[in-house]
């Protein structure tokens, strides 16, 4: 059965003179502006009782209600039955461990099979939902947990919670070379100015801060415990490689090649790993039912651990 929407505000001064639909996406963020606008031309939108336009110019003191039946989002595509790893699961929200290799959202060359395929396979009632629910991303090879909401209450709460810095991701990330000391990496990101497709460290950019410490250290190289203070797309990857600690096998910030100093099996398996050896190890979600904040941890996937038992070394003492 689809969830029904509720919502309620009173218009104030600084928004008097505007238009209703413009309001209102703004005031409630889940729903897009054409979705508002088209329930308040069928009526599900009244203001003091009253069935108006979008465009109606709200007054002060209005009072703005919306009753609407929510069905499945467009932008969401089809079911799949795909098979999740649930790490947390209650009726507000998930938290999803993600595989290695499995793409976050449908886009250009990847039409299905990704993690909101399986999501509405899972529960389709978060059908009505932007995303099926994900209130953030990973790349494809990066494994890890994941924060789903599971209701349009939850899905406000816990992005506000994004927003605020609420929600504590720590990664785990095996890079190049061994590390004295952690430290604290404050430099703005933002987009390549050819390549699209990749982030910078840039004066003009957005803030970005990352902080890691030494976990490990292993033959060339190092196991590092990494905690986002902000959550830029690429962040991890980006921000080591600035300092010269690119993640190993990461293909787009990474260093080619095998570093010296490793025996023939260990180069083996350095050659070999596919991906960024990059894993979302732990999560610490506020809970939006106001219940004790929920703690997830994701095992290591057998690829990175295999990687970084044999980069073991006798010679290397962990931190």
């Amino acid at each position: 059965m689809s969830e029904i929407a509720t919502e309620r505000i009173e218009i104030d001064a600084v928004d008097t003179g505007r238009r209703l639909d413009q309001v209102l996406a703004e005031r409630w963020p889940d729903f897009s502006r054409s979705r508002l606008a088209g329930w308040i031309r069928d009526g599900k939108v009244r203001v003091d009782g009253r069935v108006v336009k979008p465009r109606h110019a709200v007054s002060m003191g209005e009072s703005v209600v919306l009753e609407a039946r929510l069905e499945a989002h467009p932008d969401n595509p089809q079911p799949q039955a795909i098979e999740l790893d649930v790490l947390y699961c209650d009726e507000q929200m998930l938290i999803i461990n993600k595989p290695p290799g499995l793409v976050v959202h449908p886009g250009s060359g990847n039409p299905d099979g990704t993690l909101v395929n399986a999501l509405l396979h899972f529960d389709p009632a978060l059908a009505p939902l932007p995303r099926a629910g994900l209130i953030h991303r990973l790349d494809k090879d990066t494994s890890g947990c994941l924060v789903v909401a599971r209701t349009t209450g939850a899905h406000r709460f816990l992005v506000a919670a994004m927003k605020r810095r609420e929600i504590k991701r720590h990664y785990q990330a095996l890079v190049w070379g061994e590390v004295i000391a952690g430290g604290t990496i404050d430099a703005p990101l933002g987009r390549h100015p050819v390549d699209r497709r990749r982030q910078i460290v840039r004066a003009d950019g957005r803030s970005a801060v990352t902080h890691y410490r030494v976990a490990r250290r292993l033959a060339a190289s190092t196991l590092l415990d990494v905690i986002l203070e902000t959550g830029r797309t690429h962040q991890i990857r980006v921000h080591l490689a600035h300092i010269q600690l690119p993640i190993v096998g990461d293909p787009v910030y990474g260093r080619r090649g095998v570093p010296g100093g490793l025996d023939e099996h260990q180069r083996e398996v350095w050659q070999a790993f596919p991906r960024q050896a990059l894993h979302a190890a732990h999560i610490l979600v506020p809970h939006p039912a106001g219940l004790e904040p929920v703690a997830a941890r994701a095992a290591l996937p057998d690829d990175m651990r295999n990687l970084i038992d044999r980069l073991s070394d006798d010679d290397h003492d962990s931190a």
